[in-house]
């Protein structure tokens, strides 16, 4: 197996556990959210109040996956990591959306363009993005 093939193997391993790790922590702060948050101060404010938050977990979770799997810092590898985390991230919240709650998938997809869900939306984006920023940043500081 050639290096580029073993990088992207693991990239996608770490990006599904980033993703994982995420999901779980999100998953917790999204069911205090809903039931405590979201009935006292709305859903727009509640969800101001969660994002940053996960925006910050999202972070060390990035760097974790990204360690734990020895992911390299170049481009490729950490894009591959990051879409990956991405799409898994959004399948969970969509079988989630629609398994648990009862959602329609195109009632998942149009939840985005509330202000809370478009604030969730752009935590995922950057959550998406982290490793790629992780990695520049790796390289920036060694000089690559």
């Amino acid at each position: 197996m050639n290096r580029g093939h073993n990088d992207c193997l693991v990239s996608i391993k770490a990006g599904a556990a980033y993703a994982t790790s995420v999901f779980l922590v999100g998953f917790v702060l999204g069911t205090v959210r809903v039931l405590f948050v979201v009935p006292r101060f709305g859903e727009t404010l509640a969800v101001s109040l969660e994002a940053p938050i996960m925006v910050i977990v999202s972070w060390a979770a990035s760097r974790w996956s990204a360690h734990q799997f020895a992911v390299p810092p170049n481009v490729t590898a950490r894009a591959v990591m990051g879409a990956g985390a991405f799409v898994v991230l959004m399948l969970a919240e969509a079988a989630v959306a629609v398994g648990i709650f009862g959602r329609s998938l195109s009632g998942q997809i149009a939840s985005y363009q509330s202000t809370g869900g478009a604030i969730g939306l752009l935590a995922q984006i950057a959550f998406a993005i982290f490793p790629l920023v992780q990695g520049w940043l790796i390289r920036r500081s060694v000089g690559h």
